[in-house]
């Protein structure tokens, strides 16, 4: 302490000296006159008092690529990114979506970014030996299943994922979650002469579910899931029950993104095939902040019907969404490349794939919503030629089904495009916010 107290005075009396002697006066190292006051000094403006101008100028905002939304139908959905949800996303689509291909790696992206809202919607059992939902092992047995589409029972009741699972006494259904989901809910028919079926969390029965009623109607049960539990099973009690899905949600901000894939499908499922009450009441009770629908790829096989019925066929599955859910943000996903070999034995682009494309862009604009152009994004005409020759390969042998590394690519290609039309949205809020500050 004394070395300090000496140390400060031996300092003190070096400035004050030559300025007290006028023969040292050569050697004044510092004026006291030139040390500023405390209020003097400037005072650096602390971010959280940034004008929102100011913000937006330090946002570095990168244009969306390959996703046009000219109406800013997307707007919804970026409104309920913004604050903080539950957000649900249904993205309809064929085969890929079936194995939780692309979504899956869409899911993950989202759920990183704005919060993991749970595994969402997984049907009762496997319609395909190849179904799949990333974060949920199952297994079912003794299900009568059917399929939108191509189905035995033509009443189009398809629940939301068009799939509909029948089950007597000994049907049983059981899902294992990697992570702790906090509510599981159960879509059925409610029907004459229903049966009961219960549910199980790691072998306690949580409770049981009656389905008789007067008339076929659409029915969810819920329950709390306890703490800890990772492992549950739907059970056939008695009678005969019709089940759909489960949908499990951890009951919190965040995203729940349900894939809703039928194998082979085409755009016809949903303008034709789904009842359209029930479906309407599907889509009612999950009320999505955004609907993807991933068709085309079927399509594309069948030049006439890609060139004459379509579009039409897309305008009226639209038309159905836009009436059951009119402030629902709706995007079109135009489907990936899609190869085939020439007689050269080399890799070519199908030939209407490039025409469906476009007709599809069209159609977008057309009826107000949003249009993703994947074909382009991944690198448009002879991209499947490109892709079965890497190594490794990022498509299968059939130049359509992507390979796991090629899924990953296009789920990040989308989630990439939404994710700078959420970052431009906000920058639009903030320009918004400015100019009514300053009129």
């Amino acid at each position: 302490m004394r070395k300090t107290i000496l140390g400060v005075i031996t300092f003190a009396a070096l400035i004050l000296l030559p300025r007290a002697v006028p023969a040292l006066k050569n050697y004044v190292s510092l004026d006291p006159r030139d040390i500023p006051l405390v209020w003097d000094l400037p005072v650096p403006k602390p971010k959280e008092l940034e004008t929102d101008a100011v913000r937006a100028q330090r946002l570095q905002i990168q244009k969306p690529q390959n996703l046009l939304d000219p109406h800013r139908t997307l707007d919804h959905f970026y409104q309920a990114l913004l604050q903080g949800g539950p957000v649900r996303v249904l993205h309809y689509g064929d085969s890929p979506t079936t194995g939780d291909l692309i979504t899956a790696d869409a899911r993950a992206q989202f759920q990183k970014q704005f919060g993991d809202g749970g595994a969402g919607f997984v049907l009762i059992a496997k319609p395909w030996a190849w179904y799949f939902h990333r974060g949920v092992d199952m297994d079912a047995s003794k299900w009568t299943i059917d399929v939108a589409g191509d189905t035995q029972i033509k009443d189009g009741l398809h629940g939301l994922g068009g799939a509909s699972f029948q089950g007597s006494p000994g049907a049983v259904a059981t899902f294992t979650v990697k992570n702790e989901q906090r509510t599981a809910e159960i879509a059925y028919l409610e029907q004459p002469e229903g049966g009961t079926f219960s549910f199980e969390a790691d072998g306690n029965e949580l409770g049981q579910v009656e389905t008789a009623a007067d008339k076929a109607i659409p029915a969810w049960k819920s329950f709390e899931l306890p703490a800890g539990t990772k492992k549950f099973t739907v059970r056939v009690e008695s009678g005969k029950v019709r089940l759909y899905g489960v949908e499990f949600s951890k009951a919190k901000p965040g995203v729940l993104y349900s894939s809703l894939g039928v194998n082979g499908a085409n755009i016809t499922l949903l303008s034709r095939a789904f009842n359209g009450g029930h479906w309407t009441a599907q889509l009612h009770h999950y009320r999505p902040d955004l609907v993807v629908l991933a068709y085309g790829t079927n399509e594309s096989g069948f030049p006439k019907f890609v060139d004459s019925t379509w579009a039409a066929e897309m305008k009226s599955a639209v038309k159905r969404l836009q009436t059951a859910l009119p402030e629902t943000s709706i995007l079109l996903m135009s489907p990936m490349d899609r190869g085939e070999r020439n007689e050269r034995g080399e890799i070519d682009t199908i030939p209407a794939m490039p025409r469906l494309v476009k007709i599809e862009g069209k159609v977008a604009e057309e009826t107000n919503v949003a249009f993703f152009n994947t074909f382009q994004a991944m690198g448009g005409e002879g991209t499947m030629a490109r892709w079965y020759a890497a190594e490794p390969r990022l498509v299968g042998s059939d130049y359509i089904h992507p390979m796991p590394a090629g899924a990953k690519i296009v789920g990040e290609l989308l989630y990439g495009a939404l994710r700078d039309g959420y970052n431009e949205y906000k920058l639009r809020q903030l320009k918004g916010r400015e100019s009514s500050t300053t009129k």
